[in-house]
């Protein structure tokens, strides 16, 4: 009798023992959700009558999904450079989303229309922001954007949102390059060669608009197939007759340069 419960209580372990070993297995593999993009849209015009040229906003924003804290921090970089775009007076609105965001600025064309009715135009705000470049190691958005708000003409640019797709972090030029001062040095060599200025000839000499004649790398900077592209948007170095700018550089030639591709 003594055998048999023996061997009765040594299978219930055993038992117990392998369930533990496979639940913790279980554990062990779940799969990992990866971090993934979905394209979200966000219009807004105006309720006071409209014939022609009516104000509108249309927002199109690409939203990560997936690991926290990774995708919120994409998504707020994001938001916050939209919302320092769309606006209308001395500093961006108060906005905490882009519903919010698109109401306040066809909510400022509605109070100037009403206090000069027949002197407002119809403003228009747009964005589009895409995922044009993905890595193990980086995650570039493109933001391309237009905005008209009175006046001779609106403004179009194009900005770079640069991040580390594991962690959600917002890459600096520090995080992008080896040697910032170098990598300067070898931009600068490149655009005199494109634009035709001459190594002792200031900068400037051409008609550019470096801030104290120093050449400085552009505020975007967007990682292609065929290269880097470095691009000065109108206005930062050039007036807006001139329009923007821009110098691709092949990666084969800046390879030394690189933290990341």
């Amino acid at each position: 009798m003594k055998h048999y419960l023996t061997i009765a209580l040594t299978a219930l372990l055993l038992t117990g023992c392998g369930k533990d070993k496979k639940e913790n297995n279980e554990i062990e593999t779940e799969p990992v959700v990866a971090l993934a993009f979905e394209t979200k849209e966000y219009k807004a015009t105006s309720s006071l009558p409209c014939k022609e040229h009516c104000p509108k906003v249309a927002i199109e924003v690409t939203e990560a999904t997936g690991p926290q804290p990774t995708a919120d921090s994409i998504n707020k970089k994001i938001f916050n450079t939209v919302r320092e775009i769309i606006y209308y007076g001395e500093k961006p609105y108060d906005a905490t989303n882009y519903d919010e965001l698109t109401a306040s600025f066809i909510q400022s064309y509605e109070e100037l229309k009403k206090e000069f009715p027949k002197e407002m135009l119809g403003w228009e705000g747009t964005i589009a922001a895409t995922v044009t470049h993905r890595t193990d190691s980086l995650l570039n958005i493109t933001l391309n954007h237009f905005t008209y708000t009175g006046g001779a003409h609106g403004y179009a640019g194009t900005r770079s949102l640069l991040f580390d797709p594991k962690t959600g972090h917002a890459l600096a030029y520090r995080d992008i390059f080896n040697d910032v001062k170098s990598f300067t040095d070898y931009a600068e060599k490149s655009f005199r060669k494109k634009f035709k200025i001459e190594a002792m000839q200031s900068i400037n000499s051409t008609g550019f608009m470096f801030e104290n004649e120093t050449f400085v790398l552009p505020n975007a900077i967007f990682f292609q197939e065929d290269g880097l592209l470095l691009y000065y948007n109108t206005y930062e170095v050039s007036s807006y007759a001139e329009g923007a700018k821009e110098l691709l550089l092949p990666y084969k030639e800046i390879e030394q340069y690189l933290k990341v591709k």
